[in-house]
């Protein structure tokens, strides 16, 4: 063991609990799914109750994964995904700065995903424990980790952008 491998482990694991705490939220937080959805029906992400769920899951099962170190660059495309619709129907009328509702926060935790996809999730992880050996592993860190999560990220965050954004009409003040 290694400090890196104790390094990126920490790294997942906070970054990994902190989305998989987003997505708890959603199913159980005040309001629960029914206010979740509602938020997502007056954001303009149609039917609310389904992106509800799937935002849900998504972020508990892209944290897990990525806490857990499995198929690294999937869980680390979810994180992408996720916050790319986030930044976009969200918070990116409001500036950079998270302490102005911007979209800060959701550029660091994309980015420190797909940077992990990037590193690898080093020794102390079940692609490791699972997958060392198999043929391949190469594609689960390195150059190949960065490319698909970036890219599998951006298609599914602009794809459902695409698919199901339908924005609010601008009322006039």
């Amino acid at each position: 063991m290694s400090p890196f491998d104790v390094g990126v482990l920490l790294l997942r694991v906070v970054l990994g609990l902190t989305m998989a705490g987003h997505g708890y939220n959603k199913f159980i937080g005040p309001g629960g799914l029914k206010g979740t959805a509602g938020w997502f029906d007056s954001l303009g992400m149609k039917p609310g109750m389904f992106h509800a769920r799937v935002a849900a899951t998504a972020e508990m099962s892209a944290g897990m994964g990525i806490a857990v170190g499995l198929l690294t660059p999937i869980s680390a495309a979810g994180f992408v995904a996720l916050m790319l619709v986030a930044a976009w129907t969200v918070h990116r009328h409001n500036g950079f700065f998270i302490v102005k509702d911007g979209w800060e926060y959701n550029l660091v935790l994309a980015t420190f995903a797909v940077g992990i996809a990037a590193i690898g999730p080093g020794r102390l992880s079940l692609d490791y424990v699972v997958f060392h050996e198999a043929a391949f592993s190469e594609a689960l860190q390195g150059w190949w980790g960065l490319v698909i999560s970036t890219a599998l990220g951006l298609a599914g965050g602009i794809g459902q952008l695409v698919v199901f954004w339908r924005p609010p009409a601008q009322t006039q003040a």
